[in-house]
């Protein structure tokens, strides 16, 4: 049985292509990030609904969302989990 290489980020970019909602004309700023990174990275969509959806207010939410997305590109960054996202927001 062969095995595969591990996808890369870009690879998963590609792989997504399931469509993505689109974002209401009355949308927040964290919304939009949040919109955008799940359109460049579909696979990603449960982790960014879970910081959307946790409660945060919306300055914490765009925090998280940033944090999150900066992680991507930083292996071990523990922000790549959305509770570590979320909580580091609210103590920011």
């Amino acid at each position: 049985m062969a095995t595969s290489a591990p996808r890369t980020a870009a690879a998963k970019k590609r792989a997504g292509s399931k469509h993505i909602a689109a974002l209401p004309a009355d949308h927040t700023p964290s919304e939009a990030a949040a919109h955008a990174l799940v359109d460049g990275y579909p696979d990603l969509e449960p982790s960014v609904n879970r910081i959307l959806n946790s409660g945060l207010d919306e300055d914490e939410r765009m925090v998280a969302i940033e944090l999150f997305q900066a992680s991507l590109d930083t292996p071990g960054d523990p922000n790549r989990i959305p509770a570590n996202a979320i909580d580091n927001a609210r103590r920011a």
